[in-house]
């Protein structure tokens, strides 16, 4: 198999003549190379800092199905097909594509079948999945700073299950603790903002 960064820049750059992509096309794209694939692209647009408006929550209730399949042990994904006629501009697919490919390529440059078990082992798959499923539900949030950092542990974590590196998984797993905890004090925050404001206009 190609590189990832080979394949997304020959896909949306050379063979797409389309204006706008499904994302049965890009589904179609991760073919049966595993959850990996999926995780890595899916979760692309929201780890970059760069505006995407629109994808987070889509991405992230596909995500979310395919973390529930990966915990259940599927070794395939499915994908309910009303959900695959969403269509997204094949412009600003290819400016996400071409900021993320050089942390792809840093990724790629270390990546290797190491510590396979983590990504291999049922044990294994199921820690990823519930990890991908929280990070997915994060991201659906519509709150500034519950997206960036969850997508982020997300891309890494599903780019360990794409080369079966059980390292890099590990490390996405970290950048997800990081990305919950984030969440939660984000949400704390808000509540205690929220029940200050209703206070003190009841005081009034």
């Amino acid at each position: 198999m190609a590189r990832l960064s080979t394949e997304l820049n020959r896909y949306f750059f050379e063979e797409v003549s389309t204006p706008q992509v499904s994302l049965k096309e890009i589904l179609t794209l991760a073919g049966e190379r595993t959850f990996g694939f999926l995780f890595v692209l899916l979760a692309l647009p929201s780890a970059l800092p760069v505006p995407a408006p629109g994808y987070s929550v889509p991405f992230g209730i596909v995500m979310f199905l395919l973390a529930v399949q990966l915990i259940a042990g599927r070794t395939r994904p499915w994908m309910p097909e009303g959900w695959s006629h969403k269509q997204f501009d094949l412009v600003s697919v290819q400016k996400i594509v071409k900021a993320g490919a050089p942390w792809l390529r840093r990724l790629e440059a270390v990546s290797r079948p190491r510590l396979t078990p983590v990504c291999t082992s049922l044990v294994g798959r199921t820690v990823l999945g519930l990890a991908i499923a929280l990070m997915s539900i994060s991201m659906m949030i519509p709150i500034p700073g519950t997206n960036t950092l969850p997508a982020m542990g997300i891309f890494v974590t599903g780019f360990g299950l794409l080369d079966d590196d059980g390292l890099i998984s590990l490390g996405g797993l970290v950048l997800c603790v990081l990305g919950g905890a984030l969440t939660t004090l984000i949400l704390m925050f808000g509540y205690e903002a929220v029940k200050t404001g209703i206070e003190f206009v009841l005081q009034r």
